[in-house]
């Protein structure tokens, strides 16, 4: 049967199959793992989902934003097939191979700015960011970094150092690495310093300046590192003044400004870069998830002086797979010809949609995004804006249950990152499951 383009559920969730492959693997499997309602995904086409039992589920988690052309698209499939048939593996840090050059040329040239520019790859977002804390050190010749609060920047060490969403992921880690400061981020929505958008004077970028003189030097701080859009601290985009002014802050203080586009690149918000929004510049880019359509890869994305550090200081055995970059030049070629204008389009369609629900419904606090990054964080009421994370996580599995998967973010927010294949039929069908979910979701808290 080929796949529809639309859900289709026709057993009760999960069936018989999908309930032993879930039996198994609670057997053997890590309990670190965290899975809010019971999808097991056997098969993938585009932006839909079928499990074992034979229902098909509209994706709208994209793997964590990662299957950006959508699932098995023929295009990527081809190139990892005929890569395959040629080389697997030959490491890039060790030895040459064309596919290497040729993706390092193409991601290059996409990352705007006219210095010339040098790649290094990887395997994970967590690598990349890593790479960026030892390529900042290196170049600047300074230990400390700044981070923001609600940040997610990966689970290794260095990286989790970063990394401020939830406490859960530092708990029994400690020590962590040393010299990182933590500082808001520019939520207006919740602005921690009770200040409004238009009156705050950014406030967030000054008390930034504040902590240099008080607390960290700044000539000791090697890097910013910040997300253009919060991903995992609840899909928040900051007015473009912050983005500008953070750049203002480290080109004053002579500190790189590390862009973590891990969720936010490779197309998703409508742009290539979600940095491209606010018309900023940072030295360092680090891009993972949609890189190469669901395999695994990282690059960061420096300037030839910043990336200039000898043969040895940092590698990566399995960093830059020749399949996985033969993925990622298919998933570029996509991307230019039609899927950034589609995240764009379809992006604007579902977040006017979930503005009109906004009015609808006093439990939609805010809905905010760019092209398919969309937030919709849940409230008790819009006066006290106290946070329901109830809500958001029973919205998950009433989504669920009518064939749309969604994953939260934050303490209260509902993601939307569906791949950027998307078309109007599916993004319709996705606002009104998610209406129909929400409906259902308030009778059981027995609200009207």
């Amino acid at each position: 049967m080929s796949f529809p383009k639309l859900p289709k559920i026709s057993k009760n969730l999960p069936g018989p199959k999908a309930k032993a492959i879930i039996k198994k693997d609670s057997i053997y499997t890590s309990t670190s793992y965290t899975r809010g309602y019971p999808l097991v995904a056997e098969e993938g086409k585009g932006a839909v989902v079928k499990d074992p039992d034979g229902n098909y589920f509209l994706d709208f988690a994209a793997g964590i934003a990662v299957c950006s052309t959508g699932h098995c698209h023929p295009k990527v499939v081809g190139a990892i097939t005929e890569q395959a048939k040629k080389l697997l593996h030959m490491s890039g840090t060790d030895f040459y191979y064309p596919v290497q050059a040729e993706a390092a040329e193409r991601i290059a040239n996409m990352v705007p700015g006219k210095k010339k520019k040098r790649v290094f790859f990887g395997n994970s977002g967590a690598e990349a960011v890593e790479c960026a804390i030892k390529l900042s050190k290196h170049y600047t010749k300074r230990k400390r970094f700044i981070a923001f609060l609600g940040a997610f920047h990966g689970r290794t060490i260095g990286a989790l150092s970063l990394t401020a969403s939830k406490s859960i992921q530092k708990e029994h880690f400690f020590p962590l690495m040393g010299g990182v400061t933590h500082v808001n981020y520019a939520y207006c929505y919740r602005c921690p310093f009770g200040l409004t958008y238009g009156k705050c004077k950014m406030k967030c970028v000054s008390n930034i300046e504040s902590i240099f003189k008080s607390i960290v030097p700044p000539s000791e701080v090697a890097a910013i590192f910040v997300e253009p859009v919060q991903g995992e601290g609840g899909y928040v985009v900051p007015p473009k003044e912050f983005i500008e002014g953070v750049r203002a802050l480290c080109d004053k203080h002579h500190i790189l400004m590390v862009a973590d586009e891990i969720q936010s690149g490779f197309g998703r918000t409508g742009k290539f870069l979600a940095m491209e929004h606010f018309g900023v510049e940072p030295d360092l880019v680090l891009m993972a998830k949609g890189i190469a359509s669901g395999l695994p890869l990282s690059a960061v994305v420096a300037p030839e002086k910043i990336m200039s550090w000898p043969p040895g200081a940092h590698a990566s055995t399995f960093g830059g797979n020749p399949v996985a970059l033969k993925a990622s030049i298919a998933t570029i070629d996509l991307l230019e010809k039609e899927l950034i204008e589609n995240a764009r389009i379809q992006g604007k369609f579902l977040l006017d949609g979930f503005r009109e629900m906004e009015k609808k419904y006093p439990v939609i606090g805010d809905v905010r995004g760019l092209g398919l990054m969309i937030g919709v964080e849940m409230v008790k009421d819009k006066a006290s804006k106290e946070r329901f994370p109830e809500l958001r996580d029973r919205m998950e599995v009433e989504c669920f249950e009518r064939g749309l998967l969604v994953l939260g973010c934050g303490a209260n927010t509902v993601r939307i990152c569906p791949p950027l294949v998307i078309d109007r039929t599916q993004a319709k069908a996705a606002l009104e499951i998610f209406e129909e979910s929400l409906k259902a979701s308030l009778k059981r808290f027995r609200i009207k």
